[in-house]
């Protein structure tokens, strides 16, 4: 799956999550960014995206996440 595809898929999650789409998908977004992105909405988007991708993340693999480049690169490296 290239990196749209998984850019598109999960704005639709967080769209889903946190109920607005005032964002925009880039490398150096964080959670810190996004109203509405909590420790709690953050391990619902978590398991939407391990639901959506069919992947698992470890604990550390999450704990290390600084932004969504990063997210992106976990995801595409489980698709492999």
């Amino acid at each position: 799956m290239d990196k749209q595809a998984i850019i598109e898929k999960i704005k639709e999650i967080l769209t889903r999550v946190l109920k607005h789409d005032r964002f925009e998908i880039h490398d150096e977004l964080t959670a810190q960014m996004v109203e509405g992105w909590d420790s709690l909405t953050h391990m619902v988007i978590i398991t939407e995206i391990e639901k959506t991708f069919s992947v698992q993340f470890k604990l550390k693999e999450i704990n290390k996440l600084k932004n969504m480049g990063n997210l992106i690169e976990l995801i595409q490296s489980k698709l492999v």
